[in-house]
């Protein structure tokens, strides 16, 4: 029981939700558009939460073997900064993840583009073999691109562009104009994440050399950057609402901006790094929350 709760905790749960936000949003639209499959469904939600997992993984290793997570660090104990869960043990773990990563992604193109998509197919298991890069590299390696302030632009990519897009691609074997804001919107507040972690983490990140764009810009215009990551969603998402608008339910999602906005005056008034740390939580699930009520409104 004690091992099977050491790597739940290593699997960071809490940071799944926000995975698939991008995939729910896809999934409705494709659904609108009368493209959807639910085998695709099911492998596109199961293949996004392993290469979450395998992230998670790999950044517990990055940055307990380069000690940036250690004892001074404010949000939750890491495996291998504990001593739970030793390096070659999540090396190993890493490794089962990838072929794990490299099944689903394997099933998931199969099912979706069968034999006859041959260039899809190519194109789209390069996608995912660049996908196990990128959860690996942001800070495993000599040259972590998340030591280098480019971890911003890579989950913009990963966790809109390609989650909304590519997924919206792997039902219809097109790509609708319909897909983009809701992309971005999505790319916006999954960046936000990112910078309210390193927020929290600027000093500990700042003393181990971890050169995020939050330690290059500094705490006042890292909250700066945040306030419009987030402001930029909620237009961008407002915009959608209005450009294919067809009911009052479509609009369903507004009601999200509520707690974004709150979140954005409690962000302006935090003095001590500490207090970021449950932001995380509420800018996460608003996000899912948006995705969802973005995606289901479109339906009604």
């Amino acid at each position: 029981m004690n091992d099977l709760k050491k790597w739940l905790t290593a699997f960071r749960l809490r940071t799944l939700p926000l995975s698939v936000a991008g995939i729910i949003v896809a999934s409705c639209l494709a659904e609108y558009n009368g493209v959807f499959n639910v085998w695709t469904f099911i492998l596109a939600i199961l293949t996004t939460i392993a290469f979450q997992i395998l992230s998670n993984l790999a950044n517990d290793y990055g940055d307990g073997i380069k000690g940036t997570d250690n004892e001074t660090r404010i949000g939750p104990e890491r495996a291998i900064q504990s001593g739970k869960i030793t390096a070659s043990e999540m090396i190993h773990a890493i490794r089962i993840c990838i072929l794990i990563c490299i099944g689903l992604s394997f099933s998931l193109i199969l099912v979706s583009f069968g034999t006859s998509k041959f260039l899809f197919s190519l194109l789209f298991f390069g996608l995912a073999l660049l996908c196990i890069y990128a959860a690996i590299n942001y800070t495993v390696g000599s040259k972590p691109y998340g030591y280098k302030g480019l971890g911003d632009l890579f989950v913009f990519v990963f966790f809109g562009l390609i989650s909304v897009i590519g997924c919206y691609i792997l039902y219809a074997k097109t790509i609708n104009h319909v897909v983009y804001l809701p992309a971005i919107t999505i790319g916006l507040l999954s960046t936000a994440v990112l910078n309210l972690n390193n927020m929290r983490d600027i000093e500990t990140d700042k003393q181990s050399g971890k050169n995020t764009l939050a330690v290059f810009l500094g705490l006042n215009k890292a909250k700066q950057y945040h306030f419009f990551l987030v402001s930029a969603a909620i237009i961008v998402s407002f915009v959608f609402g209005m450009l294919y608008y067809t009911s009052p339910f479509n609009l369903i999602y507004f009601v999200v901006y509520i707690p974004l906005v709150f979140h954005l005056k409690r962000i302006h008034k935090i003095t001590t790094l500490k207090e970021f740390d449950p932001e995380l939580k509420i800018i996460a699930l608003s996000t899912f929350a948006l995705a969802v009520l973005l995606g289901i409104g479109h339906l009604l």
